[in-house]
């Protein structure tokens, strides 16, 4: 089966229970994932009941597409994002951003913790995505290409929209909210970095490293999809860090910002409409 007709199945097994053409597709990182409780929810689809649909098996994603209405645009949210590193082919991790576009999404808001590179950057700050590094993992391009989704060798130029950009600076700015700004490099996981590796990703240009969302952005870009992101700094990543890094930090301060992450991301979308 190509990725064009699993797309395709996964989209027929949904497209009844749309309650909605979504213009925002919205995909929760740490810190995010009850973001989703705290809307009407207009409905929901587990993933579980989607024909040929990867599952997130990682603990707190609760696997599943939420609609709602964030102010007055139309969004589907991704509680619970497919990784690399669970044992998916790069074409299964990529599916989902691929199904909300189908479902009708033109935005792509993508969220996820990450480790802060840049020297100046603190726990618990946001980054602003305005460019990324996926060198590191492989293309989820690679193979026949489903040209009903876009070109062969598509431009990458500029990946993450300006005026999107633009957007989440004013708003955070007016809110208060400190928002600092940089290159996205991902990694395959589950293991963090050495700190050898981080100092070479800092010299190819990194900001923050992660273990997705690079991948999400270069799909949603293959669609000609509008693409934002932004990243919770949950803890600095290792050689930069005076303490060994664990899962169970990274969790805890991704919590304790959530809200104002939240708020950030909420406030956004409502002036997307």
């Amino acid at each position: 089966m190509t990725a064009q007709e699993r797309l395709e199945q996964c989209y027929t097994s949904v497209r009844e229970r749309l309650p909605f053409r979504p213009k925002v597709g919205l995909i929760l990182g740490s810190g995010l994932g009850d973001l989703a409780e705290k809307l009407e929810i207009v409905a929901s689809i587990p993933y579980s009941e989607i024909a040929n649909f990867p599952i997130s098996t990682v603990a707190g994603h609760k696997g599943r597409f939420v609609f709602a209405y964030i102010g007055e645009v139309p969004t589907v949210i991704m509680q619970g994002r497919v990784h690399y590193y669970e044992g998916y082919s790069m074409e299964e991790v990529v599916l989902p951003t691929r199904l909300m576009h189908l479902m009708g999404a033109e935005i792509l808001f993508l969220t996820n913790a990450a480790g802060g590179i840049n020297p100046e950057f603190a726990v618990g700050d946001f980054m602003l995505i305005t460019d990324q590094i996926s060198s590191f993992v492989p293309s989820p391009l690679i193979g026949p290409n489903a040209d009903k989704l876009g070109e062969r060798f598509p431009d990458m130029s500029q990946i993450y929209d300006s005026e999107l950009q633009n957007l989440i600076s004013k708003t955070a700015q007016n809110k208060g909210i400190r928002l600092q700004k940089g290159v996205y490099l991902q990694t395959s996981g589950p293991n963090f970095e050495s700190p050898a590796e981080v100092r070479m990703y800092s010299m190819l240009g990194a900001d923050a490293v992660g273990m997705s969302t690079a991948c999400e952005a270069l799909a949603a870009n293959h669609m000609k999809m509008r693409i934002c992101g932004v990243s919770c700094i949950s803890n600095l990543a290792t050689g930069i860090s005076k303490v060994p890094l664990s899962d169970d930090d990274v969790k805890e301060i991704a919590n304790k910002v959530g809200a104002q992450f939240q708020e950030l991301v909420l406030s956004v979308i409502r002036q997307m409409a």
